[in-house]
């Protein structure tokens, strides 16, 4: 139903080139550096050598993201088609290329402005057939480099900590990949059964369409377009993500210190940046739910700094134990709570510190 010619062209030329002067860093040495100080830290050994790190273009991001997004949804989007009768063939005309379209424009949105990524295909089976890739968005962090006014080298450290944290995370939680794969196909095939012709071309009721603007007004789209099954799976997704990008983000304040000293001026440049998006900027990631993402990840990195701040770094460490371990949404919003669940009875460590582990910890924001 999706034309991914037409999506990468389109998200293609969205993107454009960029025309800021690429860093001239050495990828492989800050990767190096980034996984010794991560692994030090963090207690997780990577079961496999991690990917090499590689410097892309837009273009290129473009063309790897797609690769990945047909791995998930081509499978779902034809049993859908077959859904459609003897209007298929017409429908699936006119239905792919506004999903074809939509699908470009956000990729091409998103590849203005990702500076780097840990790329993994969240289906088991696609791992041999794809694996993981560390990218770095050059053109993208040239031209962050220049509106931070940073120094060049601490802020592609900055980066590369964030990105190789997440390169560990699922290489040393030997879990994690598969769970996330579990709730991905839950996902999907209760998207195939859900999405029917009738329910395609029915007019919306008064009641539904009161919903849509109220997501829009709070830039949360998705709960239209999922039943209360797939909203609670979708929650112990966003949970996930939450805890694995607030895990990235207090790891790299974490270890950071001695190597990134304007870490609080890039933290600072980069609040300023998110609050001066263009009106245009704003509505796109409204729609795209990106600042509910933000908001779940800011918290996913208050809950981290929390939990060691109240047992230490080695507590955190337990959030890796097991999928029950993770913690829900509410946990995210009360550390106390997932601590008492997960480790009743168990002595806190020093408070604010990490006692036995090998770098200082993150003070709560």
């Amino acid at each position: 139903m999706i034309d991914w010619i037409i999506a990468e062209r389109i998200a293609s030329f969205v993107a454009g080139t960029g025309d800021a002067s690429p860093p001239a860093a050495d990828l492989k040495e800050l990767a190096a550096e980034s996984e010794a100080r991560v692994t030090a830290y963090t207690g997780l050994q990577p079961a496999q050598p991690l990917p090499e790190p590689e410097g892309i273009s837009r273009g290129e991001w473009v063309k790897s993201n797609i690769a990945s997004m047909r791995l998930l949804l081509d499978p779902v989007l034809e049993s859908t088609g077959k859904n459609f009768g003897p209007l298929g063939p017409a429908m699936q005309i006119g239905a792919g290329l506004i999903l074809s379209t939509e699908v470009g424009v956000v990729l091409g949105y998103l590849g203005q402005r990702v500076l780097g990524q840990y790329e993994l295909v969240l289906l088991d089976e696609a791992v041999e057939d794809r694996p993981p890739r560390l990218l770095f968005v050059m053109p993208n962090l040239g031209q962050a480099v220049q509106a931070f006014g940073a120094e060049e080298k601490e802020f592609m450290t900055w980066v590369a900590l964030h990105e190789v944290t997440h390169a560990i995370q699922f290489a040393g939680v030997p879990w994690l990949h598969g769970h996330l794969a579990g709730l991905m196909r839950e996902l999907l095939r209760s998207a195939e059964l859900r999405i029917e012709a009738p329910r395609k071309l029915r007019v919306p009721t008064p009641d539904e369409i009161r919903r849509v603007l109220r997501a829009l007004r709070e830039g949360d789209l998705i709960t239209v377009v999922t039943t209360h099954a797939e909203r609670a799976t979708l929650d112990r997704v966003q949970a996930t993500m939450a805890v694995i990008e607030g895990h990235a983000e207090h790891v790299m304040d974490a270890v950071a210190p001695d190597l990134i000293p304007s870490l609080p001026e890039l933290r600072a440049a980069l609040d300023r940046r998110r609050r001066s998006q263009s009106g245009l900027s704003r509505l796109v990631a409204r729609l795209l739910g990106l600042n509910l993402k933000l908001r779940q990840y800011e918290q996913g990195k208050k809950f981290c700094d929390a939990v060691v701040a109240e047992r230490g770094a080695q507590a955190l460490h337990h959030v890796f134990s097991g999928p029950e371990a993770l913690p829900t949404l509410a946990e995210l919003l009360d550390p106390g709570a997932w601590i008492a669940r997960t480790m009743p009875g168990e002595p806190g460590l020093v408070s604010g510190g990490a006692e036995g582990s090998d770098g200082p910890a993150s003070p709560t924001e």
